[in-house]
């Protein structure tokens, strides 16, 4: 898989000058960085459109960007976005405050399924930063055909004033469902109906009323290096983090969709880093075992 040739290319690669730059070589990251929502918008189109045609030419990219796949740095030649893909289907997040974006992009034509989750990180108008979790087969519940089916008919489009969840709120709400993974007794605000699409699983096939509580894991894991994104137009709040070790960890992405102070839609994607393959998912989003 492109994913572990690269984790393994970026081993034996550690003295190339192109990659191993000095963290202070990179655009740094802003406490306070400056943008507009439409700056935003146009820098996520744009994205979509250089990994439909495999170029980022198109992007206002600064000079020393940061480029990272699968939270490891890489070469700008080296990312999955030199490769042109046929997107089924993508949405994209906007927060303004922290001038960051996120975009979700399934391929399932092309002989290489993917689901990617890209984060863009913007200042002063230009890209500062590509940060893209990658994941095919083998990664965690992976199946793109199912991530379409079931992912493409949900609504994320803006809320009504009304129905909007303040930000603080939401962070605390999906900080509550990451820390359950390692306490079961957080309060986690969970909304009804949910459904909550995890690589390919989909936990509400039978579009019955329940809640995303359903098929929340047993056991103790911990969830680190937690980065934050809201888009408060449309209620949605994605948190990039790693499972377990905050170095060498799963990499995951989660989303969450609140409506009402209320969590009703998740996605998530986790890469597997290593060579023994995640259980994956059927076409119907049920568990294929493994």
């Amino acid at each position: 898989m492109i994913k572990r040739t690269l984790v393994a290319g970026l081993l034996l690669g550690m003295a190339s000058p192109a990659i191993a730059q000095a963290s202070g070589q990179f655009a740094p990251l802003q406490d306070a960085p400056n943008c507009t929502r439409d700056e935003l918008k146009a820098a996520t189109g744009a994205y979509v459109e250089a990994q439909r045609t495999g170029s980022l030419s198109g992007l206002p990219l600064a000079g020393n960007a940061h480029y990272l796949e699968n939270m490891a740095t890489v070469d700008r030649t080296v990312g999955l976005w030199n490769t042109a893909l046929p997107i089924a289907h993508t949405m994209s997040f906007h927060d303004d405050k922290r001038c960051k974006t996120f975009t979700e992009i399934t391929v399932t034509e092309g002989g290489h399924q993917y689901v990617i989750g890209t984060r863009l990180y913007m200042h002063d108008g230009k890209i500062i930063r590509v940060d893209s979790l990658v994941t095919d087969k083998g990664d965690w519940l992976f199946n793109a055909n199912a991530y379409l089916r079931f992912g493409k008919p949900e609504d994320w489009s803006p809320l009504h004033a009304y129905q909007k969840t303040a930000p603080a709120e939401m962070i605390r709400g999906a900080n509550a469902y990451l820390d359950g993974f390692s306490d079961k007794f957080t309060d986690i605000p969970w909304g009804v109906p949910c459904a909550r699409l995890e690589g390919g699983l989909y936990t509400n096939r039978e579009n019955n009323p329940e809640s995303c509580e359903h098929g929340m894991p047993p056991g103790v894991l911990y969830i680190v290096n937690r980065d934050y994104l809201i888009d408060e137009e449309k209620g949605v709040i994605n948190i990039f983090c790693r499972f377990g070790d905050s170095n060498a960890g799963m990499p995951d992405s989660h989303l969450f969709r609140f409506i009402d102070g209320k969590i009703r839609l998740i996605h998530t994607l986790s890469v597997n880093l290593t060579d023994t393959p995640s259980p994956q998912a059927n076409d119907d989003g049920s568990s294929a075992g493994g």
